[in-house]
């Protein structure tokens, strides 16, 4: 597989409901992976790409992120498409290398691994079971590249925002919400008093959006 991850592979066989666990600018395939026993009760398959850019966030310490950020400037949309094109790589090899339910797909990112898990889901809505946006954006460009696009109607999307987030102001949020309903897709949106982090009370409103949309449909 193209990219360097890490897995929660629940007991048994499977195919296992799946998230798709994106980390932010600056992080690691480590970064998510601790949610994974809260996450279904430790049921679902997380698997934690980590982004294929390196940048170092301290003396001697490697993050990675998934496109270049410079301050006060748009991404650069041939860095951004080399990102994208190599999680989807991953993504085409990980639902063949790991028990995955491809029914039960969902997209789930944090700050940048959010745009990056908009982009996934947007561009191929039939494809996922879901999407969670978490302290994030989504930016125009892709909003506009989705616009008209079939499926989006049946995505699912938790959109989860902190009111006093320093590095993504909550209008972000919000605005990101806008342009979800607008190209009507299902959204669920929560504020938080939070910075840019997953507080408690933000986690709960995760577990119980992903009991909803992943636990196994039973028949008869």
């Amino acid at each position: 597989m193209n990219l360097l991850h890490t897995a929660h592979v629940p007991a048994g066989e499977g195919p296992f409901p799946t998230i798709l666990a994106l980390h932010g600018w600056g992080a690691s395939a480590h970064d998510l992976l601790g949610l994974a026993p809260v996450l279904l009760g430790g049921e679902a398959l997380v698997l934690c790409p980590q982004g294929p850019v390196s940048l170092e966030v301290g003396s001697g310490i490697a993050g990675h992120g998934w496109f270049p950020i410079e301050a006060g400037r748009a991404p650069d949309p041939a860095e951004f498409r080399k990102g994208a094109d190599a999680l989807r790589a991953f993504v085409d090899a990980a639902v063949d290398a790991y028990p995955v339910d491809r029914r039960k797909l969902v997209a789930l990112g944090f700050s940048q691994g959010g745009v990056m898990a908009y982009d996934l889901a947007l561009r191929e809505p039939e494809r996922f079971a879901g999407l969670v946006a978490l302290s994030s954006w989504l930016p125009d460009p892709l909003a506009r590249r989705a616009s008209g696009a079939s499926g989006l109607g049946a995505l699912p999307t938790l959109v989860v925002h902190g009111t006093r987030d320093p590095l993504l102001p909550l209008e972000r949020g919000r605005a990101s919400r806008d342009s979800l309903l607008a190209l009507g897709v299902p959204t669920t949106y929560r504020e938080y008093e939070m910075e840019h982090e997953i507080r408690p009370e933000a986690l709960r409103a995760i577990v119980e959006w992903l009991e909803r949309v992943l636990r196994p449909i039973r028949l008869g």
